[in-house]
């Protein structure tokens, strides 16, 4: 065993054949269990000729016969058998022993993506396309399979796809007349994004559709197979919704009419149970019942009311009523008690088709949940137990025998569901709400009015929509909305925690428990961010979003005040200019992480089109395309939501199904003290306790990926405190200069010489404190001097942990910050040929609290955590006989 290293070269995360289990024990402070976990780990590790214990149990003899550290605090490092390396990446998985859906990562839905993009290349014909096994359906099947591959992340350059587009692109005109193959065809060719190439081709197929829809009749506002098809169904329907929806966002104009009558025909035959058929008022089954909430959702976003534009040529954001109020509810309460994934319900096959039909209709109604039952986590379960485990492939009976047509429908379920989830929508109780007096009344009946959280229903749609289209960001984002009557303890901060943004927007204060306040107190502390516009110019909002801050910050600690014209918000993606755009914001630690606008930006963004409808969409008389004035106004709305969201998350929202791991609250009772790892916490005047929850969150890693037995206490202690020598590792860190009295200078050099260990970085790569950590060090040791730690050290590789030799960090670029991937950054002062200091000058922790704020340079999360476990277990492992404390 070598000094700092592992058995047998082995990383302490490698994992050899025995159970390895190294005890530290501070003198006569043995417990029973760690004397039991120490004797194990003699048995075993004497099997193996690596070291024996010496006779008076308080140190480790190895072979070689040096001594290696035993500190007189008892830690036991434990690292368990069953842990492994994750292909994917470094991130250690464990199972929870829960339900397939809960059990469910990343990492499996990856395998099961990739094994069926394999499959689907490998099937495809040497033309580009892929055959249809009941003949003269190849343009439907081939354009399926691109869409699915291109939405699996493969680029439209890649070989199998750009053949595939260059078959698609080669058809003839007359060889594209039935309606699911004009609509396939165009959905892929706009998922290509070569829209300049293609916009022409898609115009047309667009063109096509909008003279397929049946004009008159009972079903007027539906498509049949063609043409000339027949009297109209809801399944080619959707289709050709879904078609002309990703025509429009690719710049081809659809007619207004066109949408309205789309949405006309779904709204008279929702059956009264709140689903749809294939036909007519049929018995409602699954997959139509998906395809007429997504249908419902695409018209609504881009239908535009001939009355939103006033006489004064402004848009009318007020006082709105719905008198489709409740029919898209109605419709996901019917898949609430119908929900199955095992098969379509009232019906009796097209499951993958129906699967692939419940992917949309979560998504664009910003679901998480129909009933209790989360379609994405059941339906991937489900999907990845039934694929083959030979070729990557799924069939079903029927038409789904075709291996292509099912595997790019299961492919499309997996892939788009797994969009990153970019903001939560609140959901909440407001005074007045479902009164029976609210409303206007209209032609004689009351039409009840929107309820406060949700005015404006198309506005985080539309806002994610126009991400999804911008470079630097993932290729799709989503949204959810989020009942907070639903959040409970832990699991609601989970649930919180799968969007970086909790949207909340609406003209009447919030009516929220003391639990419920805290419970977003608690969002926020674990890397949470609250986004708050007012609609209506509503002081009744605004003040509830003084209340809601004054409530969740009772200490006063934070207040709601406008922000700086220097904030990095006003420049995060677009450049803003401060002086127009009215924010205000609460700065807690690291970050800005509740920001409010006083302006109703929802509206503005519930109204935009990514291109003008070909009709007018104003009164006759004002103008015939939209207003220009409103354009504008528009634009600017979108991009300061688009900067607000950049500042938040950096444009690196977090994986779905990615685990967060919530942070024991403040005063959790510490009931085992021996046996546990404790860290100490400097106290000092340069902002000691900026990154709140960072040290925690250091010792939830700890915990969970290193074997680590941590105690979540920390310890806030000043350098002069007799209790820091109780503590191994003492970390620190700050943003402002600070200064340490002479006295406790002299205890902190002697701790340090003592063989403890001080770790610290400078908050948001702070150059004030790095300036004052700088000659702190000077001061403590006027012999030495922090020296860069060499890439090579050991300390950055798996003898110690995690292989450290490539790690990111975000720079300071032009437009805010751009990450880079190099060797890491670490200096340090050696004692007796360790390293006695180790510090950083770039950030790590306010990275450790899980935020990706475009404010703060430094290393990304998931490094930070890797390089502070590595700092810890160094602290640990290392070989040294510390000196007196004398």
């Amino acid at each position: 065993m070598t000094r700092g290293g592992s058995i047998e070269g082995k990383g302490a995360f490698g994992v050899p054949e025995h159970l390895r289990q190294v005890v530290y024990a501070r003198s006569g402070a043995r417990d029973r269990v760690v004397r039991g976990v120490r004797d194990r780990m003699d048995e075993a590790m004497s099997r193996r000729g690596t070291y024996r214990r010496g006779e008076t149990g308080e140190r480790v003899v190895r072979s070689d016969g040096r001594r290696m550290r035993v500190h007189r605090w008892t830690v036991t490092l434990v690292v368990l058998a069953n842990l492994a390396w994750v292909p994917a990446g470094d991130t250690l998985c464990c199972a929870w022993g829960q339900d397939a859906a809960e059990e469910l990562t990343v990492e499996r839905v990856l395998a099961s993506i990739e094994a069926a993009k394999r499959f689907l290349v490998r099937s495809q014909d040497a033309d580009g396309s892929w055959s249809s096994d009941s003949g003269g359906y190849e343009v439907g099947v081939t354009a399926l399979a691109t869409l699915a591959l291109l939405n699996a992340d493969m680029d439209a350059d890649e070989g199998p796809v750009k053949r595939a587009l260059q078959w698609l692109r080669s058809r003839p005109p007359m060889a594209l007349n039935r309606t699911y193959e004009v609509a396939l065809a165009c959905m892929a060719l706009v998922a290509a994004r070569q829209w300049d190439r293609d916009r022409t081709r898609i115009t047309a197929l667009a063109s096509w559709l909008e003279q397929a829809q049946i004009k008159s009749g009972p079903n007027a506002g539906a498509w049949s197979y063609g043409i000339m098809g027949g009297g109209g169904d809801r399944s080619n329907t959707q289709y050709a919704v879904l078609g002309l929806r990703e025509a429009a966002l690719a710049g081809a104009p659809i007619s207004q009419a066109t949408w309205a009558l789309a949405r006309r025909h779904w709204l008279l035959y929702q059956n009264p149970s709140g689903g749809w058929g294939y036909t007519g008022l049929g018995n409602p089954t699954g997959s139509m019942t998906v395809a007429g909430i997504a249908s419902f959702v695409i018209t609504g976003s881009l239908l535009r009311d001939p009355q939103e534009v006033t006489k004064a040529g402004t848009l009318k954001c007020c006082g709105l009523t719905d008198p489709d109020a409740g029919r898209l509810e109605k419709a996901i309460a019917w898949m609430g008690s119908h929900f199955a994934v095992g098969h379509n319900p009232g019906a009796g096959n097209w499951l993958l088709y129906y699967l692939y039909g419940m992917e949309r209709a979560g998504r664009l109604s910003g679901r998480r949940f129909f009933g209790k039952h989360d379609w994405y986590r059941e339906g991937a379960a489900f999907l990845i137990r039934g694929q083959s485990k030979r070729d990557g492939s799924w069939a079903g009976p029927g038409i789904e025998s075709n291996k292509v047509l099912a595997t790019s429908f299961a492919l499309l379920f997996l892939s788009k569901g797994l969009a990153p989830v970019l903001m939560n929508k609140l959901q909440y109780p407001a005074r007045g709400d479902g009164a029976p007096t609210g409303g206007i009344r209209r032609a004689g009946a009351v039409v009840p009015e929107r309820p406060s959280w949700n005015l404006h229903p198309y506005d985080a749609h539309n806002l994610t929509e126009l991400i999804s289209t911008l470079p630097r960001w993932p290729r799709l984002v989503t949204w959810q909305v989020v009942d907070v009557r639903r959040l409970e303890g832990d699991r609601g901060v989970e649930a919180l925690l799968q969007a970086p943004v909790l949207y909340v927007s609406g003209d009447e204060a919030p009516q929220l428990t003391a639990q419920q306040v805290h419970l977003l107190r608690r969002y926020l502390d674990n890397g949470g961010f609250i986004f708050a516009v007012n609609n209506c110019q509503s002081g009744a909002f605004e003040e509830g979003m003084r209340q809601l801050v004054a409530r969740m910050y009772p200490e006063g600690v934070a207040t709601l005040k406008p922000l700086p014209p220097e904030h990095p918000i006003y420049r995060s993606e677009y450049l803003l200019d401060p002086e127009g755009v009215e924010l205000l914001g609460v700065d807690f630690g690291c970050r800005t992480p509740f920001v409010y606008c006083p302006e109703d930006l929802s509206c503005l963004w519930e109204k935009w089109l990514r291109y003008d409808p070909p009709d007018a969409t104003v009164p006759k008389g004002r103008q015939a395309a939209r207003l220009v004035a409103i354009k504008t106004a528009i634009g600017r709305a979108n991009r300061i939501g688009v900067n607000v969201l950049a500042y938040a998350t950096g444009r690196q929202p977090p994986k779905k199904l990615e685990k967060r791991e919530v942070l024991p609250e403040d005063g959790t009772p510490d009931k085992v003290q021996r046996g546990l790892l404790q860290i100490a916490k400097l106290r000092h005047d340069g902002g000691w306790n900026t990154a709140v929850s960072a040290a925690k969150n250091l010792v939830v890693a700890l915990n969970r990926v290193a074997g680590v037995t941590a105690s979540p206490q920390i310890r806030d202690l000043t350098p002069a405190d007799p209790d820091l020598f109780k503590y191994p590792l003492a970390y620190m860190h700050g943003r402002s200069k600070f200064r340490f009295t002479p006295a406790e200078r002299e205890q902190l050099r002697k701790y340090l010489e003592y063989g403890n260990v001080l770790f610290a970085d400078a908050c948001c790569s702070s150059k004030e404190f790095d300036a004052a950590f700088r000659q702190l060090i000077k001061e403590l040791f006027p012999e030495a001097s922090l020296e860069r730690i060499p890439p090579d050290d050991e300390l950055f590789t798996v003898r110690i942990g995690y292989d450290l030799q490539q790690v990111r960090r975000r720079v300071r670029a032009a437009g805010g910050l751009e990450t880079v991937v190099g060797e890491p950054v670490l200096e340090g002062v050696r004692l007796d040929g360790r390293w006695a200091v180790i510090y950083s000058k770039y950030d790590i922790s306010c990275a450790l609290e899980q935020q990706a704020s475009q404010v703060c340079p430094g290393y990304v999360h998931e490094d930070a955590v890797k390089i502070a476990v590595n700092v810890v277990l160094y602290s640990i492992l290392q070989d040294v006989r510390p000196r007196s404390k004398d």
